[in-house]
């Protein structure tokens, strides 16, 4: 039986799934739908639970006992992680909820076996079958995102503008877990939008959604949503969810649509932003972090210095930046560039900047130019995580050519952030307007689990090296 729920901008209309045995579990949607409405997923995790059982116990009823308790444990933690994680998903990444889901399960089946008959519980048996779920559900994930049958097939309802967008950025994207399989036009338009069918109008959205059975309606139609909800709500027993466009940006693309947002959507992010992470938690983090960063960084800090020091300059540079409410402060990092590089005016950093030094382009590499900037965190003046300070001599620039572009300033800027991870270098105002549409989306969704997520996500790329 469908229900049909309305909070806040978000209409979501969900259904049960149609059996899989009405069709072949070896037809492309059929078995994309298997995966997506968990069937699949249950039943490799009992398969787990019954191999690892077997080959770690003899009698039978200790079998059926770890069968029965780590079936239910890790089918349980990977329904509460996927609760846990839905509204920030994207942030958790590939293996987020995996990772997530194996160790609280882990939790669950330690802690419950213990008053099981026979004790299944042992720490190498609890450990094989952690690993057996966090595999299975990063192949599934992987499969999602890598397989084009099994990805989640969107038709999209509505404007043709507003439907091209959302299908060019899709296409960007190798690894997206969606697929565009047509559009139903508000208004009669040409035969594809963007490259997808369009397979007809409004009035037609019955016959259409019965034909193709859509896994996720996204609806971008501005008129006639009456008519539309009406339409869906009479074939929701085909089992597919209904979502507004900005709200598929947001969930499904960890970005806001800068262009669509309005006053209103502020407010809402007003009441968020002062209740749902209180400023006491995220600066309790922030000192946490800097604190520990400092500490485990500072045997570096001479021998950078003493590299910094032979590029024939200060060791150290200062740049002045805004803040939290548009208040200028000095940022600190160590120096990577020549010390004439704006000897012409300030110019936009970019990605393999010709200014830095030898040293600098190590240690932007690295990124442990940006070590000093923890101090910046402990003067209160930026977060671990937030919107990238920009220079005030862009200001006016960006605030006449990016909507909204100085709302950011109601977040504290951070060292590694959102749109830092999304997106590189903002080398112009364009480049700048697909970052403040990640920020946007963090001033929205921001958490202590945002927060550690974004931490966790920047973690291999210093690492790695995988930097500037």
């Amino acid at each position: 039986m469908a229900s049909l729920e309305t909070h806040e901008l978000q209409l979501e209309l969900t259904a049960a799934a149609t059996p899989a045995t009405r069709e072949s579990l070896f037809n492309g949607p059929t078995l994309g739908r298997t995966l997506h409405d968990v069937r699949l997923r249950a039943a490799l995790i009992l398969v787990a639970a019954l191999t690892v059982a077997l080959a770690f116990n003899n009698s039978r009823t200790t079998v059926f006992s770890a069968v029965a308790l780590y079936a239910v444990a890790w089918t349980f933690s990977t329904h509460v992680a996927e609760r846990a994680l839905r509204m920030v998903r994207v942030v958790a990444g590939l293996g987020g909820v995996a990772a997530f889901a194996a160790v609280a399960g882990l939790g669950i089946a330690s802690a419950a076996g213990f008053w099981l008959p026979g004790r299944p519980t042992a720490d190498q048996q609890l450990v094989v079958m952690g690993v057996f779920v966090f595999a299975i559900l990063l192949a599934l994930d992987a499969a999602k995102a890598h397989v084009p049958v099994l990805r989640s097939r969107i038709l999209f309802v509505g404007g043709r503008r507003d439907a091209a967008d959302v299908i060019e950025v899709l296409a960007q994207g190798r690894r997206s877990p969606f697929t565009a399989i047509g559009v139903v036009a508000d208004e009669p338009t040409t035969a594809t939008i963007a490259g997808v069918e369009v397979l007809g109008q409004v009035h037609d959205l019955r016959q259409v959604v019965s034909s193709v059975k859509p896994d996720l309606v996204v609806v971008t139609a501005t008129r006639g949503r009456p008519e539309v909800f009406a339409a869906l709500g009479s074939v929701a027993g085909l089992g597919f969810r209904v979502v507004g466009l900005p709200e598929f940006y947001e969930h499904a693309l960890g970005r806001v649509p800068v262009r669509r947002v309005t006053d209103a959507w502020f407010m809402s992010v007003l009441h968020l932003y002062q209740h749902s992470y209180s400023r006491t938690t995220k600066r309790a983090f922030d000192v946490a972090v800097a604190v520990t960063a400092l500490v485990v960084t500072a045997p570096l800090f001479p021998l950078i210095a003493l590299l910094v020091k032979g590029t024939h300059g200060p060791i150290f540079y200062r740049q002045t930046r805004l803040g939290e409410q548009g208040r200028p402060f000095k940022i600190l990092k160590f120096r990577t560039m020549r010390i004439d590089a704006e000897s012409g005016g300030p110019v936009w950093a970019q990605q393999g900047d010709p200014r830095t030094t030898q040293v600098g382009r190590l240690l932007r590499k690295t990124r442990l130019d940006e070590i000093p900037q923890l101090i910046n965190v402990l003067r209160g003046e930026m977060s671990i995580v937030g919107p990238r300070p920009e220079r005030p001599e862009f200001l006016d620039l960006l605030e006449e050519t990016v909507p909204f572009w100085s709302r950011r300033h109601l977040l504290r800027p951070g060292i590694t952030g959102w749109a830092q991870l999304r997106a590189g270098y903002a080398a112009d105002a364009v480049a700048t307007e697909e970052k403040l549409s990640f920020d946007l989306w963090y001033l929205r969704h921001q958490s202590l689990t945002v927060d550690l997520l974004i931490c966790a996500r920047t973690l291999p790329s210093l690492l790695l090296g995988v930097g500037r």
